[in-house]
């Protein structure tokens, strides 16, 4: 059930991820593409699905690949569900993804503890949340202990680690998937 496998895929929106990351108008990527401009909004908005060739075209205009436009498309079904009980049995530690597919968020579930000495760093922000048990997280010099039901939120490029303090904990992080270029439109912004 919810197999994105099985889903077909929707271009659209990695295509306009694309072109307002090169900051294009719809005009200039038809100028580049030899499409028109209305076709090409008929993609971004899913109301038509580009040929092989119409892809490789706009992939081209767009400074990448098909297969790049591809791999950074969202599946058609806008709904899964992930359920405990669909993954393996529980091995501490273990790491569980809780969205399937290719998608602007990405979420992890993490039990127990981790390898504490490695230092992470991230793109874009995270918010982590401690759905069971207690963390220490060091982020930009400061360690911070998190209980059950704490968050911690983290801009992206910041500096973390963190460990378990308790045993089978459960630590679920949210994220802005590393595909997404949320640091840079912060950036951009007065």
């Amino acid at each position: 059930m919810g197999d994105h496998k099985e889903q077909p895929l929707r271009v659209g929106a990695a295509v306009r991820r694309r072109r307002r990351a090169l900051d294009l108008t719809l005009a200039v990527v038809a100028e580049r593409s030899g499409l028109s401009v209305p076709f090409l909004s008929q993609i971004e908005n899913e109301r038509a699905r580009p040929s092989q060739s119409s892809l490789e075209k706009v992939a081209d205009a767009l400074r990448t690949t098909a297969v790049e436009l591809l791999a950074a498309a969202d599946p058609a079904c806008s709904v899964d569900v992930v359920r405990a009980e669909d993954t393996d049995p529980p091995l501490v530690p273990r790491t569980r993804s809780l969205v399937r597919g290719h998608h602007q968020m990405h979420a992890s579930e993490f039990t127990g503890d981790h390898d504490a000495g490695r230092e992470l760093q991230f793109r874009n922000d995270q918010l982590m949340y401690v759905a069971d048990g207690a963390v220490e997280i060091e982020a930009e010099g400061r360690a911070y202990r998190l209980g059950r039901g704490d968050t911690l939120y983290l801009t992206g490029g910041v500096r973390h680690r963190w460990r378990a303090t308790v045993a089978e904990t459960r630590l679920v992080v949210v994220a802005v998937a590393e595909h997404i270029e949320a640091l840079h439109d912060r950036q951009q912004r007065p």
